[in-house]
């Protein structure tokens, strides 16, 4: 029975097993003269098509101006051999690379290495393109042919050399400087590589270069953050003097809750100053480690054996690189430090508010109480009052019954009669207000 792959397959597996296969190193074999370029591609608020875009955009320029098919819009590597050199292009979040690859006929002495490099076969029309874009700039010769530590001195200006012997295959040696050209260099000295393992040092080293430049760009952020960080600690600390001065005086100050409502809506805005500042930084902080990281690990698979006289790649990145990268993460730890105390200000200082609501709210409610036994003792002499008057009207009309009564011939006395009904009247009408009272008591409650 035949059944279709793509009956069974996950969605993502295709795309996921080629990922792996993405990224693959030139194959080179010395003398190789390589120009390597990482140019910075992300703009703020842009989305990431559309800077995939843009760095495409790019590359399919430079394919038209030699009349080669651009590769698909959403192509994240390309690769082609265009006679003079060969080029092979990568897409990555925040740049794409551009590595242009030219084979020697001849072994060319490192002194002159650089004199004839493969960037001379594009455009000066797209180079110029490029302008306020690129990071990282790089020429690489990769050669069979030795020379002395004097030598490369001399090919590096006298700068201070870096090198390694890498796993007794290779010897690698820069400066990590940018040259008069605008370039940096590097040079390799193929002791010997097996099938692949040039194309692969290659990437590393060049990795190693694209990696550090872009870790780079959290220092600046870093610089101007530290400004910034130290006037909102120097707020913070006032707002904190202001609400010890203010601690003694908050219970019986009446205008003490002002106060504390002032000294609330100033942390508030310190602390909207703080999330801004930290949102602006998160992203290239991040960035800037993961970088860095990236740096450590392909420093770590070169396996660098120590030149005598001459510092590692390693120790110079410890020595210069670093220093940077702590900087960057003591700026995120002042940062979340900063944020933290902004937090535990602003819920003491809710608290204080809270406690003075809460003893303004019992004077209220003590106030409250006074009036109301005021307006009881009130009640109760109106209801006094009202007995006796309510009562008065009412013998009083009694007595002009009985005064009627009498002048119809009735045998009564007026006079005893409203006597004996005086205290009946006053019972009556005094039992009546009672249970009025407390019937209009028992509804309130229920309400």
């Amino acid at each position: 029975m035949s059944i279709s792959h793509a009956t069974f397959n996950h969605a993502l597996r295709i795309p996921l097993a080629a990922e792996v296969h993405s990224r693959p190193s030139l194959r080179l074999n010395g003398p190789e003269t390589l120009t390597h370029l990482a140019v910075y591609a992300r703009d703020e608020g842009d989305a990431d098509a559309h800077q995939l875009a843009c760095q495409n955009q790019l590359l399919a320029g430079l394919c038209r101006y030699f009349g080669v098919a651009p590769p698909h819009p959403e192509a994240r590597y390309f690769f082609h051999d265009f006679g003079n050199f060969r080029l092979q292009w990568e897409s990555h979040t925040e740049f794409s690379t551009y590595t242009f690859a030219e084979q020697r006929a001849q072994p060319v002495a490192a002194e002159h290495a650089f004199e004839q490099v493969p960037l001379r076969h594009v455009p000066d029309e797209w180079l110029l393109s490029l302008e306020g874009k690129v990071m990282a700039a790089t020429h690489v010769t990769l050669q069979q042919v030795s020379a002395s530590l004097t030598e490369m001195r001399h090919v590096f200006g006298g700068n201070l050399l870096v090198g390694c012997d890498s796993q007794n295959f290779a010897k690698v040696w820069t400066d990590f400087a940018i040259a008069p050209d605008g370039f940096g260099r590097v040079v390799i000295q193929d002791l010997g590589m097996q099938y692949q393992q040039a194309g692969r040092l290659v990437q590393r080293v060049l990795e190693i270069e694209t990696y550090r430049m872009m870790a780079l760009l959290g220092l600046p952020q870093a610089q101007l953050a530290a400004p910034v960080l130290n006037g909102i600690e120097a707020d913070l600390a006032r707002l904190s003097a202001g609400m010890t001065d203010a601690s003694d005086a908050i219970p019986d100050t009446p205008d003490a809750p002002d106060g504390e409502q002032v000294l609330l809506q100033k942390i508030t805005v310190l602390a909207a100053r703080m999330e801004k500042l930290a949102l602006e930084n998160s992203y290239r902080f991040a960035a800037s480690k993961a970088y860095y990281r990236l740096v450590q690990a392909r420093i770590e698979e070169l396996r660098e054996a120590r030149i005598p006289g001459v510092p590692t790649i390693r120790e110079f990145m410890d020595r210069r690189l670093a220093p940077a990268m702590n900087t960057c993460e003591s700026t995120v730890r002042r940062q979340e430090a900063l944020a933290e105390r902004i937090g535990r200000t602003n819920d003491l200082l809710r608290t204080r508010v809270g406690i003075v609501q809460e003893q303004q709210n019992r004077r209220i409610l003590e106030s409250l109480n006074a009036r109301a036994a005021q307006q009881l003792r009130l009640q109760q002499a109106v209801e006094g009052l009202s007995v006796v008057a309510i009562s008065y009207y009412s013998i009083g009309l009694i007595a002009y019954a009985g005064k009627a009564m009498k002048a119809a011939g009735v045998p009564i006395n007026p006079d005893m009669v409203t006597g004996a009904a005086m205290p009946v009247m006053l019972a009556i009408v005094w039992l009546g207000l009672r249970r009025m009272h407390h019937h209009v008591s028992r509804q309130a409650i229920r309400s």
